[in-house]
């Protein structure tokens, strides 16, 4: 298993695009099979995302082949897609480092090449993007072309039809590549679109049907018939009835697994005037099989072999949040009918999977679609139901607008089961869920939870279920520390902190899952750690309590520092009219980079070690 570029000998000559627009076309379909074998293999020895990756090969060929990238924008959706571009844009020797501390992003990336024209992670922004930069095109008229690529998941999202209607709307060159790997072409149907799609998009077609607009623009009745016509007759071969209405000319459906087909339609429609769609037919998992016949699970990889037909399961131990999570749902679904569970696209990651196929009258997947879950959820609740909102922190940024006008100013019971919240390592700045308590903490309204354990947090979340207002349990990637889960659940007093470990001098108000970094820290101090578990309401009798005790007060979180939970207990100590200097613990103002979670605590001074420099310096 060589991760050698001299064994990928036409690779290895076109590791920038300016080298690959020397090669003959003839090469580019083995061209494809090299990069496709050299990632696999460096993903199989760093982990990362496959699937994707391997469904967008003879694209990122094609496109990289036809337009003169880097002066050319071209604007990737998620990023997840996007590792063949890398490989191609002067990279591939740093592909083993992907995702890793100091290593290559997941995501393009900006500041990483001039080929990365947007810094991404989250789906449905590319065309907005790309419509932005053919705007700016169009006004430096130097033949700029501006290609967006999205995947038919992320147009389940809003902003993409938002972005597509106003491209629609203001005619400018642009093209939208949509990679559509959910359904198969049969051959003849294939060969069939693939036919059209040459013919669409080729000089002759374009002349006449370019032409006939003008000889009819002084016939309207005969223009309006021409245009029927024209619209039936594509209709009953192409499925772009919609975004023909949207102002796009659409083309397609194509095999994207044709590179010299990609390259021949591509080379046509970068002529073409106007917003223009291809829609392609890929296969994620393309060309391993393994990765074909389950593309979910080969999404996101561990390091596995390659030869071996399965991924490594991962060691037994502690159950993760997400698990303890997806029990929760299992559980009080089965004692609460009125339980609704909806997921924006995440249902294996937040752990839904077993409440899916347990309740499927119950569970709901709102697509890509962050601000339509959130909403979908208040509309439950207007009717009676108890909604379960289960959401990465850094998604339900997305949805900030409808947390707080459709479930806050309506004192709705929505229940946001937050997960990732705090440095979820890998996937970098676009993942983070840095800013959760800040932007919840400040909505009327809202009970803000931070668990501590496993166990805490399924008792939280009976605790938000039974609530008649909104609440939030934010809890991490990862399983946090060793305890026991009781199987009953038990609602926790509203607003109600616990000592964890009583000391002198020091006091440590710890809120979720780094409270055995305080302890270790403590030991040493001899300080007192209170677990506050809830953000909001405060407990705002125990941080009198200690400030009266203690003469030094720190507060600890994974979260931005600038407006989180340290900040909510400086604001009650000046309501308080309670003198005393307080030391606030947390993520630093600026975005944190990619690293495993352990490195990333290390780093920023957040593990045991950390927190005793942090605090010996403040108090030197």
């Amino acid at each position: 298993m060589s991760l050698d570029l001299n064994d990928y000998p036409l690779l290895a000559k076109a590791q920038l695009p300016a080298d690959l627009r020397n090669l003959p076309k003839a090469q580019l379909p083995e061209l494809a099979d090299e990069l496709r074998q050299y990632l696999l293999r460096c993903v199989s020895h760093s982990s990362g995302h496959l699937a994707s990756g391997l469904g967008t090969v003879e694209l990122t060929v094609a496109l990289h082949y036809v337009y003169n990238t880097p002066f050319d924008r071209l604007v990737w959706d998620v990023g997840h897609q996007a590792y063949p571009h890398k490989i191609l844009t002067g990279r591939a020797k740093q592909m083993p480092t992907i995702r890793q501390k100091d290593g290559l992003h997941p995501f393009p990336w900006r500041e990483e090449s001039e080929y990365d024209t947007l810094s991404v992670g989250h789906s449905t922004t590319s065309i907005s993007a790309a419509l932005g930069m053919a705007i700016a095109a169009d006004r430096e008229q130097q033949g700029r072309r501006v290609v967006a690529v999205i995947g038919d998941g992320a147009l389940t999202g809003g902003m993409a039809f938002e972005a597509l209607n106003h491209a629609g709307d203001i005619h400018k060159d642009m093209l939208v590549i949509i990679n559509d790997n959910e359904m198969s072409i049969s051959e003849n149907v294939g060969a069939l679109n693939n036919h059209m799609a040459r013919l669409m998009s080729g000089r002759l077609y374009t002349t006449i049907r370019e032409g006939g607009k003008k000889a009819l623009s002084g016939m309207p009745p005969i223009k309006e018939l021409a245009r029927r016509a024209e619209e039936h007759l594509k209709g009953m071969v192409v499925p772009g009835t919609l975004f023909e209405e949207l102002g796009f000319n659409y083309i397609g459906p194509i095999d994207g697994h044709d590179v010299d087909g990609l390259v021949e339609t591509l080379s046509n429609m970068r002529s073409l005037n106007g917003p223009q769609i291809l829609h392609i037919m890929t296969k994620k998992g393309k060309g391993y099989k393994p990765a074909e016949e389950d593309p979910i699970g080969y999404h996101g990889v561990p390091k596995f072999n390659i030869n071996e037909a399965k991924l490594p399961k991962s060691k037994p131990g502690r159950p993760s949040f997400s698990k303890v999570f997806g029990d929760w749902l299992c559980d009080m679904a089965a004692k609460d009918d009125k339980l609704m569970a909806i997921t924006p696209a995440m249902r294996e990651g937040s752990g839904m999977v077993e409440f899916s196929q347990k309740f499927p009258e119950q569970y709901f997947d709102a697509a890509i679609a962050e601000q339509h879950a959130v909403t979908l959820g208040a509309g439950f609740a207007c009717e009676g139901y108890r909604p379960v909102v289960a959401i990465y922190s850094t998604f339900l940024q997305r949805a900030y607008d409808q947390a707080i006008h459709d479930v806050g100013i309506m004192n709705l019971p929505v229940m946001f089961a937050i997960d990732r919240g705090g440095l979820v390592g890998a996937d970098g700045q676009t993942h983070q869920g840095a800013f959760d308590l800040s932007f919840l903490r400040c909505i009327p309204n809202f009970t803000v939870m931070a668990p501590a354990d496993a166990n805490e947090c399924r008792q939280m979340l009976y605790t938000g279920h039974q609530m008649e207002t909104p609440s939030a349990v934010r809890y991490p990637r990862g399983s946090g520390m060793q305890v026991d889960i009781d199987p009953d659940m038990t609602a926790l007093p509203i607003g109600k902190a616990e000592i964890r470990r009583q000391g002198e001098s020091i006091c440590i108000f710890s809120f979720g899952t780094f409270l055995p970094y305080a302890l270790e820290a403590a030991e040493q101090l001899n300080a007192t750690v209170v677990n506050m578990r809830f953000v909001k309401p405060l407990d705002e009798a125990m941080v009198a309590e200690m400030a009266a005790s203690h003469d030094k007060l720190v507060t600890l979180e994974e979260n931005a520092i600038m407006g989180g939970a340290g900040s909510a207990v400086v604001e009650s100590l000046n309501r308080q009219r309670i003198a005393k200097n307080v030391l606030q613990l947390g993520l630093p103002d600026r975005f944190i980079e990619q690293g495993t979670q352990e490195e990333l605590h290390q780093m920023l001074e957040l593990d045991g070690p950390g927190i005793i420099k942090q605090i010996e310096r403040y108090w030197q």
